[in-house]
């Protein structure tokens, strides 16, 4: 399905402060929007599909942490880049992340480097993940995710999961030129449904992402597959889960 960019910000007030000032209860959910990476597509499964290949046997004891590493470091630099204003895409961060990841974990070779990368444009999707969204469908939401990753990476996920046929809308940071927790990218969810922000739902397995989105002013889930503690953050998810199953019961 073709990738949708809006570029210009939102400057609608908070929803829910002003349902709050008028007494009135939450909308009802009409949109489900979810992250990608971490939340539909598993971003441990490069790693680990790399290290079972006998090109890559390097990678056969350290892919968990270097997976670990990876992802770390691909969202710090996020986060910096965002503070400094100085924005790439998603891929180029994903590639700078993995770099520092190879280096901390001792593992050389420009092959393996390049098979890691190859596999990223191919992650597997949660098993939950195409029942969810059908699910969802069935029921009359309006779906869509909302991710950093790049136009190009997001369309490739989205291939090969197969999703495509229950996706309204893949919307990608790159329409506003930063990463989350920015509100401009939150921004495009509205921009794109002409909807509400209470009547957003929005689910991440990132912390920090779900908390930005509740301060934002969607109702939130955070999908927190690891069992970690809460982030300390100006607002928190109004839902924890360990899974996306149970999504349609909250809508």
């Amino acid at each position: 399905m073709p990738l949708l960019q809006i570029g210009l910000p939102f400057s609608s007030r908070n929803a829910r402060d002003n349902v709050a000032a008028k007494g009135k209860v939450t909308m009802p959910i009409t949109t489900c929007v979810f992250d990608a990476y971490g939340t539909l597509f598993d971003v441990n499964a490069a790693a680990a599909q790399a290290a079972a290949e006998p090109e890559h046997t390097a990678l056969s004891t350290v892919w968990p942490a270097l997976a670990r590493d990876w992802r770390l470091k691909q969202l710090h630099y996020t986060w910096l880049r965002a503070v400094a204003d100085q924005h790439c895409d998603f891929w180029q961060v994903t590639q700078d992340g993995l770099d520092w990841a190879l280096e901390a974990n001792g593992v050389m070779g420009d092959a393996t480097r390049a098979r890691l990368l190859e596999l990223y444009w191919e992650l597997a999707a949660y098993s939950e993940v195409p029942a969810i969204l059908a699910t969802l469908k069935a029921k009359g939401m309006q779906t869509a995710i909302l991710s950093n990753g790049s136009p190009d990476m997001l369309q490739g996920a989205v291939s090969s999961a197969g999703i495509g046929d229950v996706l309204d809308a893949v919307l990608s940071v790159e329409a506003v030129g930063v990463f989350k927790p920015h509100a401009r990218v939150y921004d495009l969810v509205e921009q794109h449904f002409d909807c509400m922000r209470d009547a957003v739902l929005f689910v991440s397995s990132n912390g920090w992402d779900a908390a930005g989105a509740a301060g934002y002013g969607f109702q939130t889930v955070w999908v927190n597959r690891a069992d970690e503690p809460m982030d300390r953050l100006y607002a928190q998810p109004h839902h924890v889960l360990p899974d996306l199953t149970t999504i349609p019961e909250l809508v």
